[in-house]
């Protein structure tokens, strides 16, 4: 555009003589043709104008025409030799571009004529030209050379040349192709935010951010429609002339102007194709990041209802003291239920929702999949629940109606013995009359026979050995006649519920019994009882549904690996890293199968022997340490293989509803359920028998977390140039404010130091304290990954420790070699500060001990000859 301004202003500097032509005419060859016509202010014209415009000119013809080479016309029929020189030195001088031949029209007048062919002979090498220069006398002779189709008329050609015109289809197309670059460097400007653009975390910003996002693309989709437009109409005005009569050619000028436009459009067209696909991937990431906002959203407030409505439903550990109370605990577990009804199907509706989203290849699958896992897993949990307190409030009603009916059947047995008028029954008739009341009474006893608790049958097999002896004492008195005896005897009137103060009742029979009866019933139906129960067999029912779910991973998945009929699914990325992907699985299933689920299956008798159970087999579980290093490394693997084939192969043998990487999350949650179902037990059994060894098993599966959480963390260290293995137990790790003072020449760091702290993650060995610092870094799109970047190291040996800094209590100081160097160290709580200090302490008392003790045995070692002070 800046090279066709300068020909604009020489053309009105010469008042629209032509000083210089492009002809897309062609050589013999092909080659394009230059003019150079006659004109007196040739070497007038500047330098800088001259290169400008010859540079746009040869720049203007395809590479393919270029890499010809020009043909220069230089027409210098009615000037001088001087003027033919000068134009041959400019053009040697100036042409940027390949040179095939060169014409020269010499002058017509004889002595100029003859000069010129002297010097071209004379100054044929100054002109530093490695083509031929060849001197005409005529346009005829020209006409050898070049065809006159290809010239214009004043060269005795018949080609048409309109030089206005052509300067203006120029500037036009030079105009078309700066819109065309400002265009493609907008949308590759746009292209650039929209890669670099982080997606929100909220619904409203990604609502924004797509509404601004799609703004934008409208706005540059109207750009380049005007460009197309721009284009087509240029492209329409150079054809204007065969448009018009179908008679008319176009000239090679235009024909190659046409060429050019086609190209631009072309090039337009290209660049909108790549920035629609460019943006249809984005608007989609968008789309989907939207949708995974509102997921995440409905989510969070689901869960939180469901969370409420667990712990309601957890609230609901009595099951009720008598019938009215049972059956108002069937109301409100049933108006629970109800209430528990939309937010279930509303989790259930999310679940289903983020399926879909999974099978429309979102990209956040990642995230979708465990969200939709822990809906239906909580839908599952709360209908089991509602299931288990149907059952037990259902068994406690009928237990309880029952006890009811037991105990009124005892009442009245027990009225009936003591009513029995003794005197009476000192006759045959009177005996046989109280046999036959007893019997019937007796005949009743199968309707109020219980199977549960053993007690209440006690209670009643008491009651009917009393009426047995009572029914032998009469058999013998129907069968023999004995003296009669006064009795004293209760006023037969006397109600069986409300009897009379005198009334008498057989030792052991009466309120003692009914008291007894009832504490039986009221222990059987503490929430103690049932509770801790439920616990132990929900612990045994899921650690049997657990060592299946290991069992059907290794056979389905693990052992399918190695199947020859099955090898040629294995994406080649999965291959030889069956170890990776599963780590030390089949070590966990080993354990579990063989050992621990039968140990725990043992204390389905003997509760008292289950939190042994976890004393017992403390090192054993160690074991998750060593498959949560790995599984990092198998995620990375499962993200680069997980959709193959193979893999969905396997899943439908085994009628899995989760894929594979679900499962492999379950070692890592059973952990977890243990250290739940001790808390829960731990509550069930305060201040019981008991209770100290359970404290102790939680605290070592909570010690088992902790290790496999600092080994993970451990894991992630870089730069230590050291083996971390030979720095002793990792004993604590964690995140720091950290100044340094150095006593000797660091003047303006101890300045410093007090107000610019340093963030440092600190790993405390037995033998080594590291200083490190944390960086995070994202992987394909997912979770953030922390790593640990090493900075500085201190031997526990030579370090020494100030347990408080004045001006902060969250402070403290480890020092090395007497204070020279001082690490000012802030937690984030007393209370972290508190263990840390502590940790450090006992390490330090310990390597004192360990000298001391080394020091004992150095002097127990020396002859009875040496003394020592």
């Amino acid at each position: 555009m800046i090279f066709m301004s300068y020909i604009k202003k020489i053309d009105v500097k010469k008042q629209g003589k032509k000083v210089v032509l492009i002809k897309y005419s062609q050589g013999k060859d092909g080659a394009p043709i230059i003019t150079f016509p006659e004109f007196a202010g040739f070497s007038e014209i500047p330098d800088e104008d001259f290169l400008n415009v010859v540079t746009y000119l040869t720049s203007i013809p395809s590479l393919e025409a270029a890499s010809i080479g020009f043909i220069i016309i230089i027409d210098r029929r009615r000037d001088k030799w001087s003027a033919v020189k000068a134009s041959l030195t400019r053009i040697a001088g100036a042409f940027p571009g390949n040179l095939q031949l060169v014409f020269v029209l010499r002058p017509s007048r004889f002595i100029q004529r003859a000069i010129a062919d002297i010097g071209i002979k004379l100054y044929r090498d100054d002109f530093k030209m490695k083509v031929p220069i060849i001197m005409l006398n005529s346009v005829s002779d020209l006409h050898g050379y070049i065809d006159k189709c290809q010239l214009t008329r004043e060269l005795g050609g018949t080609l048409e040349y309109g030089h206005s015109q052509w300067i203006h289809h120029r500037t036009a197309i030079e105009n078309f192709a700066m819109t065309v670059k400002t265009t493609a460097q907008m949308l590759q400007t746009f292209g650039t935010d929209l890669a670099e653009t982080e997606l929100p975390n909220d619904v409203q910003c990604t609502e924004e951010l797509l509404s601004a996002h799609t703004d934008h693309h409208s706005k540059l989709k109207d750009e380049l429609k005007l460009a197309v437009k721009q284009g087509a109409t240029l492209l329409t005005c150079i054809r204007e002339p065969v448009t018009r009569s179908a008679n008319s050619k176009l000239s090679p000028d235009e024909l190659e102007n046409v060429a050019t436009v086609e190209r631009l459009l072309a090039q337009l067209d290209e660049t909108e194709k790549a920035f629609d696909q460019f943006w249809t991937k984005h608007h989609l990431k968008l789309e989907q990041c939207l949708q995974l906002r509102h997921f995440e959203h409905d989510f969070r407030e689901v869960k939180l209802t469901l969370d409420n409505l667990m712990e309601a439903q957890a609230g609901f550990s009595d099951i009720g003291d008598s019938v009215t109370r049972v059956e108002h605990l069937l109301r409100e577990q049933k108006q629970l239920e109800e209430k528990g009804q939309e937010p279930l199907e509303k989790a259930q509706t999310l679940a289903l929702h983020g399926e879909q989203l999974i099978q429309n290849n979102h990209y956040a699958v990642d995230s979708i999949r465990p969200k939709c896992v822990e809906l239906r897993r909580i839908c599952d949990d709360f209908t089991n629940e509602t299931k288990k307190k149907y059952d037990i409030l259902g068994k406690s009603l009928e237990l309880h109606k029952q006890l009811d009916k037991a105990s009124q059947w005892c009442e009245a047995g027990i009225y009936l013995l003591a009513s029995q008028a003794v005197d009476k029954c000192q006759s045959q008739e009177g005996a046989e009359t109280a046999l036959v009341e007893i019997e019937k009474f007796l005949a009743t006893a199968k309707e109020h026979q219980l199977s549960n608790p053993k007690e209440i049958l006690q209670k009643l097999e008491d009651v009917q050995e009393m009426f047995d002896k009572r029914q032998v004492s009469l058999k013998k008195l129907a069968a023999k006649q004995t003296r009669p005896v006064q009795p004293v005897a209760p006023h037969p009137e006397s109600s069986p519920k409300r009897a009379s103060p005198k009334t008498t009742r057989p030792a052991g029979v009466g309120g003692p019994l009914i008291s007894a009866f009832r504490y039986s019933i009221q222990y059987y139906s503490t929430p103690y009882f049932f509770s801790f129960s439920h616990i132990i067999n929900e612990l045994i029912e899921t650690e049997r549904v657990y060592v299946e779910e290991l069992q059907s991973i290794i056979e389905g998945y693990a052992s399918e690996m190695d199947n020859p009929s099955l090898l040629h699914l294995i994406p080649s990325v999965l291959q030889n890293k069956k170890d990776i992907l599963f780590g030390n699985l089949p070590e966990i299933y080993e354990f579990h199968n063989r050992i621990f689920l039968k140990e725990l299956e043992n204390c389905i008798e003997n509760p008292e022997l289950l939190a042994r159970c976890f004393l017992k087999r403390k090192e054993d579980l160690q074991i998750y340490e060593k498959y949560c290093q790995n599984k990092p490394r198998s995620e990375a693997l499962w993200r680069q293989c997980g959709d193959s084939i193979f893999f969905q192969e396997c899943q439908r043998k085994l009628d899995h509803k989760l894929s594979l990487d679900a499962y492999l999350l379950k070692p890592v949650q059973r952990i977890t359920k243990y250290q739940l179902l001790l808390k829960e037990m731990l509550k069930c059994s305060k201040n019981s028998e008991g209770t100290a060894e359970l404290e102790e098993a939680l605290a070592t599966v909570l010690d088992i977390i902790k290790s496999v959480n600092d080994s993970m963390h451990q894991i992630a260290i870089t730069g230590y140039e050291g083996d971390v293995s030979e720095l002793g137990k990792l004993l604590m790790q964690g995140s720091f404010n950290v100044w340094t003072d150095h006593k000797k020449g660091h003047n303006k760091v101890k300045d410093l130091a007090r107000f610019k702290p340093m963030q440092r993650h600190l790993f405390l060995y037995t033998k080594m304290l590291l200083f490190c610092k944390k960086r995070e870094e994202n992987t394909d799109g997912h979770e953030k990954t922390a790593s640990y970047s090493f900075k500085n190291s201190l031997k526990m040996s030579t370090v020494g420790i100030t347990e408080n800094v004045k001006g902060d209590n969250k402070k403290f100081e480890i020092w090395y070699n007497g204070r020279e160097e001082v690490y000012i160290i802030q937690a984030s709580s007393v209370e972290l500060k508190n263990t840390w200090i502590s940790e450090i302490r006992k390490v330090l008392t310990g390597q004192l001990e360990a000298c001391r003790g080394k020091t004992r045995c150095d002097l127990m070692m020396l002859p009875s000859s040496c003394s020592c002070v």
